[in-house]
């Protein structure tokens, strides 16, 4: 369908890809995964032509239609949103325009009239008199009412532009769908949706997502960039972490067997293959994990940080207590009516369609903020750190990473150089890295640095608002597992589906009209008919 054959990319001495051949087949979806920076966008914009490899070329099987999810958001301000969707499938969008145009001249010839006829035919035979009422339906399961079919794409906001931008790339069954990050944005409805729909997709999906909820519901493969070659692996994310997991422990057991280690891994694919098939995600298209050669896993060469949350000293047994919190912005409620009595232990999803309203809850109970009624309390014994959503007022500073830590030091002993690098290398800041200037970090960088910067704290209450914004999947992995096994207690806010379900005890979400509160996981949480409608009628939808 289509191949990469000696495909290299090189930006000045460093060497991004090497001699890379690799084939995506039909009914296949490919999860691209690689740690910051090893090329994961770079190749799929080879792979769209929107950017030239060194050497090598990518080859799409003849008559074959590719489709690309769009990044520019305003691309297509001028246009409404039902065209905007047609305007996916470009060979039959054109063939339309053309005949628009031929219809609309004042002159409308005999000549004309035979190329309308010829243009009817490809039209036809690309179901094109269907188009309008498939890109209605398609929208409509995005949750874009046909009250906005005809709005202007510049008078949508971005959550709403990226749902349209997901309809295009999906519209007229394209032979290979290409996304980059396609879950920015949505929320999890919808991306319940396209889960469904990719993982019951008949043609060739390639993917770059940091989701790793996504990644396991959809993909059949994972094609690992490491050491600028690029490998397919038969599973979805979580096999191949945890086959490249055991490899690696394997790979350090100089004494054990070849055969015991060949029986541990044949155990380890026939188990994971068990748990596939009965998952909710299973369906005909994943590839059944018992065909899979031992041979092929591998160990991986990727470096996780070390994130170990400890409490200096264990709460009691009075952590918040909160009555009738209330917050609005910019004349519109956020929340209101929230009572809440924080026990030891609970690790709350604090979730609500309108993110302001999580972000606001933190920062009130955080002392940051003012809420418009109501107080709150925390007990005694307990200490909190904070991952703020926006954390841009930590790095206006132009000091080094060691100096900026330094900052949250309590004794002599924590503002030792030796004591400071330990903390930073635990996220994977070693050597010069520690010394690099604080305000010039990336994304990534910074919210390491503020993960830090709560170890140190060794806090019994942590409150983090989206902490998985810019890290890469392994640092979200690494992060995941810590807050699992962290003893104390967690108010927590994340788009990422499987922190929320791993982590969570308690799901507490925020509506304009009151506030619903449950001991339960969050896909149970979701999945509750009657919640559901509950959360309907909170939100204002009948």
């Amino acid at each position: 369908m289509l191949s990469v054959s000696n495909l290299s990319v090189q930006f000045g001495k460093r060497i991004l890809f090497d001699e890379v051949n690799v084939t995506f087949t039909k009914g296949n979806c490919y999860g691209i995964i690689g740690a910051n920076g090893a090329g994961k966008s770079t190749f799929l914009k080879i792979l769209t032509g929107q950017h030239d490899a060194t050497s090598g070329h990518v080859s799409l099987e003849p008559g074959k239609r590719m489709s690309v999810l769009e990044q520019d958001h305003f691309a297509y301000d001028a246009h409404t949103v039902l065209e905007t969707v047609l305007m996916g499938n470009k060979p039959l969008y054109a063939i339309k325009q053309e005949m628009d145009q031929l219809y609309a001249k004042p002159d409308f010839s005999d000549a004309d009239s035979d190329r309308v006829g010829e243009l009817q035919v490809h039209f036809e035979e690309m179901n094109g008199w269907n188009a309008d009422s498939d890109a209605a339906a398609l929208l409509s399961n995005l949750g874009i009412g046909e009250d906005l079919h005809y709005t202007l794409m510049g008078e949508l906001d971005n959550k709403l532009k990226v749902r349209v931008l997901l309809a295009q790339a999906l519209f007229g069954n394209p032979d290979v769908l290409i996304m980059d990050e396609p879950t920015n944005d949505l929320d999890y409805e919808t991306i319940h949706w396209l889960e469904n729909f990719i993982a019951n997709y008949e043609n060739t999906v390639i993917v770059v997502s940091h989701d790793r909820h996504f990644l396991d519901a959809v993909c059949t493969h994972i094609s690992d960039i490491d050491f600028g070659k690029i490998n397919h692996y038969s599973g979805n994310y979580t096999f191949w972490y945890e086959s490249s997991q055991l490899a690696a422990r394997q790979r350090s057991q100089q004494n054990k067997k070849a055969e015991e280690k060949r029986k541990e891994l044949q155990e380890f694919i026939m188990r994971f293959s068990a748990n596939v098939a009965k998952s909710k995600q299973a369906t005909s298209r994943k590839k059944m994990l018992e065909k899979l050669k031992v041979d092929d896993i591998k160990p991986s060469s990727r470096r996780y940080p070390a994130i170990i949350y400890d409490q200096e000293r264990e709460a009691g047994d009075q952590i918040l207590n909160v009555e009738n919190l209330s917050a609005s912005a910019d004349g519109e409620v956020l929340f209101k009516n929230l009572d809440l009595n924080l026990s030891k232990g609970d690790k709350v999803i604090v979730y609500s369609k309108d993110s302001r309203a999580a972000t606001a809850f933190y920062e009130i109970i955080s002392g940051n903020a003012k809420p418009d009624s109501g107080k709150f309390s925390w007990g005694i014994t307990t200490s909190q750190a904070y991952l703020p959503l926006d954390n841009s007022a930590f790095f206006e500073n132009k000091l080094s990473l060691v100096d900026w830590l330094r900052q949250w030091a309590q004794t002599e002993e924590e503002r030792e150089e030796v004591y400071l690098r330990g903390f930073l290398g635990k996220m994977l800041f070693s050597g010069e890295e520690a010394l690099k200037t604080s305000n010039v970090l990336s994304g990534g960088e910074k919210v390491r640095c503020m993960i830090s910067r709560m170890m140190m704290q060794r806090a019994n209450v942590l409150m983090l608002d989206e902490p998985t914004n810019h890290l890469d999947l392994e640092s979200i992995t690494a992060f995941n597992n810590s807050l699992k096994n962290f003893k104390g207690t967690v108010l927590l806010t994340t788009h990422d589906h499987a922190f929320a379900q791993t982590v969570g005890n308690r799901i507490l979400e925020l509506t304009p009209s009151g506030v619903i509160d449950r001991y339960m996981t969050f896909d149970d949480y979701m999945d509750d008919n009657t919640i559901r409608e509950q959360r309907e009628k909170m939100y204002g939808k009948p």
